[in-house]
């Protein structure tokens, strides 16, 4: 198809231009050349045809002026007519007015002109088509014509008749026909849209403005939205009659996925009256959105599935919806047209109905939520625990103001006293994060709703317990305190539950030391015996704090674990978890192991059911020195956060980050541990205890990797801050022997002497093997090369009364390294090949890989060696006569500075020297 006639008209018009100046604006150019293009085939007395196609409002009609605007410009005589609604059953509409416009061509020369109505004879019918065909040719022997009907799919069917008729007998005459159809309509009559077209007629599809069009029409309405032609094209799929109508409803700052027009839902609902059902199905698709399901929208509509199918079928036809499986609409601008055409109670209740549907049908309650809220005149109790598990999940996804929407919408619905005070207490929390002070006014509010104790109690526990970490337990703990002074009347057995949870909530996340607890805190002799339990457990908690008596604590905790309920040990407080596990009590770790898996699910948000049992046993394992299957544990747990986006917030994953990172650091895997370190906010979480752990963790992966200086301060950080928090002896973090290593590799003797000697202080206090083995074996680092011997046998001996597999390992190596030191290579070869076989069973490579370069230096040596010198101890020696500073040494063997000072020692006295200077002279005699 040509778009640029190269010749003049042979009836005095001009050549078509390449840019016409009657073509629409705003990016239709294309389109209008190819229909002006025809114009030179048509004076040339060549019949033909187009049809112009596209969705509603897409500018066929614009583009059909600008085009007879052209013809009457060119010598054509323009005949127009156009299809309408309210004329498609009014026999001959479209007809007469073609007649009308053919006679007016004419000079009103009195011609026959077909019947308005279709003839009740075969013989008339002929007669009249016969007539309007007449007509035509008439008007075309004259000079070119341009006949065209503007919305052909709303003509009558005798009107299609009469086009179709004339199609195939004016082909020898200068005849230009041009059609429009909205896109996927159907045709009343039983002509389709190509007979009335013709042979192979133009099919010229529109398709919505580009970007830049878009920012074209924008900036021609003097509008100022910076970057909104992109949004607002893919709002309205760039159709002209819904751009115009959205940037008359836009304004500054507005989402333009949300804007909506009344007066376009209105002009749909007009159109879509001539299809059953189409107008109900478009308003429960508007209403259910991205849950618009085919049964749902049946149901919402109202109307059965058969029915339902024909008229989904049909706006998918007409580009009203998409061709998916779940239909939603084409542009957003259309749906919010749509709900905006809906009364506001009509709304409401599609929207209550909606909810309904969807909560049957199991859908995620974030969802369903999102239509109660928008039925706010309808009653829903149903929906008040949906509400309030949505506004759960909101806050810990940070959308505090839909939790607070959430919460106030289910505030208007009818609910019990206990009830009303929990879901006022949880709206405090979701405005703790957006506005503090209106917060606690909230939660004196919810105060003053409470009538008896039972419901106090209950209440602010379930809030302790849901606000488990940081800023948000600070609030639990505040609102705990002013309900516990409430309920104060009822005396100790009503108030004494709520002190003990309150204790727990200080204790383990106040970055403050927490208040003891004592024996005063005693339940009375008619006190249940979950109340009891409950003691026994904080009383094992207090002991552990205090890190005064192993035994004691684990008798406590056994008096704790007697029961059959584990609510207590649900919690985010993990000094529970690891007292027994401290204390080297697997027995006691088994059943609480066993206790948890059998409690109901959590109160905390962020956990599922098992998730503190599986906490629990990755403790237990790694305390055992499995590390392969205490990561399994710990990286499942992770899994779990990382899907409810909680890993930063939540204590329970953060602890269980370190953990992780220091199994890993263990493994020889220290990249994934920095990488998994790496993920965690630091200052973020420098509110929760936990972030000690995290700084013992990261401080054992630098030292491990050689930021030796860097490790030591994270360790010494971990130590200040939890002396701050009063634990005197904190075991859950051995952060001081790791310390005392550190410390030798960096020359801080002095520093690394004290550390040992506190440690080993509050390992004797605590008294377990664990703990004094390994104090021992970080005593025995700091002292000369007979009492180190000495120290790590016993602390060996310790060791092999406990469950820790892997700090036995450790030791028997610097044991081994010790005693190769000082010539006793047969027990050192023993010791090094146990270490070698204890870590290869931990899974401890880098572990493994020490103690067998030790081992093999040590069979390396023999009697014979000249000055009596092990291998190692020669190869040492001689690099520092060559004057090679130690950690030079240190680094080209891939040993610690400490080591090669250890070597030097054992040289000199073996040489009868004293030192360095002397070296040389001794080696080379």
């Amino acid at each position: 198809m040509r778009t640029e006639a190269n010749s003049e008209s042979p009836y005095g018009g001009p050549s078509v231009p390449k840019r016409p100046a009657g073509a629409p604006r705003f990016g239709r150019d294309d389109e209008f050349n190819a229909l002006a293009a025809m114009y030179d085939g048509v004076a040339r007395g060549r019949a033909t045809s187009a049809v112009l196609v596209g969705e509603f409002g897409m500018g066929k009609t614009a583009l059909l002026e600008a085009l007879s605007e052209y013809a009457k410009r060119t010598a054509f005589a323009v005949v127009i007519a156009k299809g309408s609604g309210l004329e498609t059953h009014l026999s001959g509409g479209v007809t007469r007015q073609l007649s009308d416009g053919l006679t007016r061509a004419l000079g009103g020369a009195p011609l026959k002109s077909p019947l308005e109505e279709r003839p009740r004879t075969e013989h008339d019918q002929t007669a009249a088509l016969e007539g309007f065909l007449h007509l035509v040719r008439d008007v075309a022997g004259r000079g070119p014509l341009l006949l065209a009907v503007d919305d052909i799919h709303l003509a009558d069917a005798w009107s299609m008749r009469c086009l179709a008729y004339i199609r195939y007998r004016v082909t020898e005459y200068p005849v230009l026909i041009v059609l429009t159809s909205i896109l996927g309509q159907t045709l009343t009559g039983e002509v389709s849209l190509l007979e009335l077209a013709g042979c192979s007629p133009a099919i010229i599809k529109l398709t919505g403005l580009g970007v830049e069009e878009t920012a074209r029409l924008i900036a021609a309405k003097s509008m100022s939205f910076t970057g909104a032609a992109a949004d607002c094209r893919e709002a309205t799929g760039g159709n002209p009659f819904l751009l115009n109508n959205l940037l008359v409803r836009l304004t500054p700052g507005a989402d333009v996925h949300t804007v909506g027009s009344p007066a376009v839902g209105e002009v749909l609902r007009a159109r879509l009256r001539v299809y059953p059902a189409a107008a109900q199905l478009v308003r429960a698709v508007a209403i259910l959105g991205e849950d618009a399901g085919f049964d749902r929208i049946a149901a919402l509509a109202g109307v059965d599935e058969r029915v339902a199918m024909e008229g989904v079928d049909t706006l998918v036809r007409l580009r009203l919806l998409t061709n998916t499986g779940l239909p939603t609409f084409t542009y957003s601008f259309v749906r919010h047209s749509v709900l905006q055409d809906i009364p506001l109670a009509t709304r409401a209740v599609s929207h209550a109905r909606a909810a309904e549907l969807l909560a049957d049908a199991g859908v995620p309650g974030k969802r369903v939520a999102a239509h109660l809220l928008e039925a706010h005149t309808v009653s829903t109790p149903w929906g008040i625990d949906i509400l309030r598990n949505a506004a759960w999940a909101a806050v810990f996804e940070g959308e505090e103001e839909l939790a607070v929407r959430c919460l106030k919408r289910a505030l208007t619905e009818r609910m019990s006293p206990g009830k009303r005070v929990a879901t006022t207490l949880q709206l405090s929390h979701a405005e703790y994060r957006i506005d503090p002070a209106a917060a606690m006014s909230r939660v004196r509010e919810a105060v003053g709703h409470i009538d008896t104790h039972r419901i106090a109690s209950h209440t602010a526990m379930m809030m302790i317990l849901c606000l488990c970490s940081g800023a948000d337990s600070q609030l639990a703990v505040s609102a705990a305190s002013l309900i516990a002074a409430r309920v104060s009347s009822g005396g100790p057995e009503a108030t004494w539950p709520l002190q003990c949870m309150i204790y727990l909530a200080e204790t383990g996340n106040s970055l403050t030391p927490a208040p003891l607890f004592s024996e005063d805190w005693t339940p009375g002799p008619d006190a249940e015996p979950e109340l009891r339990r409950t003691h026994a457990a904080l009383l094992a908690l207090e002991v552990l704090r205090r890190g005064e008596s192993a035994s004691e604590a684990v008798r406590h905790l056994g008096d704790a674990l007697s029961g059959d309920q584990g609510q207590l040990f649900e919690q985010p407080y993990f000094f529970t978890l690891v007292t027994a596990t401290l204390a080297d009590e697997p027995a006691l770790t088994d059943r609480l192991c066993r206790l948890l898996d059998s409690t109901d699910e959590p109160f905390d948000y962020h956990l599922r059911k098992g998730s503190m049992a599986a906490l629990a046993r990755g403790i237990a394992l790694q305390s055992e020195g499995k590390l392969l299957r205490a990561s399994v544990y710990y990286e499942s747990l992770l899994r779990l956060f990382d899907e409810r986006r909680a890993t930063s917030a939540c204590p329970i994953a953060v602890l269980a980050v370190a953990h992780l990172a220091e199994v890993y650091t263990d493994l020889g895997r220290p990249d994934e541990a920095e990488e998994l370190l790496a993920g965690i906010d630091f200052d973020g979480t420098k509110q929760l205890f936990q972030h000690n752990y995290l700084l013992y963790a990261r401080g054992k992966l630098r030292v491990a990797t050689g930021d030796t200086q860097a490790g030591l301060e994270d360790l010494l950080d971990c130590g200040r801050r939890l002396e701050r928090h009063g634990l005197t002896f904190p075991a859950f973090a051995a952060w001081r022997p790791l310390a005392v290593r550190a410390a030798l590799i960096l020359d801080r003797t002095e520093l690394a002497a004290v550390l040992a000697d506190a440690d080993t202080t509050a390992a004797d206090r605590w008294d377990t093997p664990r703990a004094r083995g390994s104090a021992m074996a970080a005593l025995a680092l700091t002292r000369e090369d007979e009492e180190a011997e000495r120290l790590l046998l016993k602390a060996t001996e310790l060791l092999e009364a406990s469950p820790a597999r892997l700090q036995l390992a450790t030791t028997l190596a610097e044991l081994g390294a010790a005693r190769a030191r000082r010539g006793h290579t047969e027990q050192a070869t023993a010791d090094l090949r146990r270490a070698v076989e204890l870590s290869t069973q931990c899974g401890a490579r880098p572990l493994t890989r020490r103690a067998n370069e030790e081992l093999h230096a040590v069979q390396m040596t023999t009697k014979d060696t000249a000055h009596g010198l092990t291998r190692q101890e020669g190869r040492i020696a001689m690099m520092a006569a060559r004057g090679l500073t130690n950690r030079e040494i240190a680094e080209t063997l891939h040993l610690t500075r400490r080591t090669v000072e250890l070597h030097l020692s054992g040289a000199y006295r073996k040489l009868g020297i004293t030192g360095r200077a002397e070296l040389a002279a001794a080696l080379t005699a």
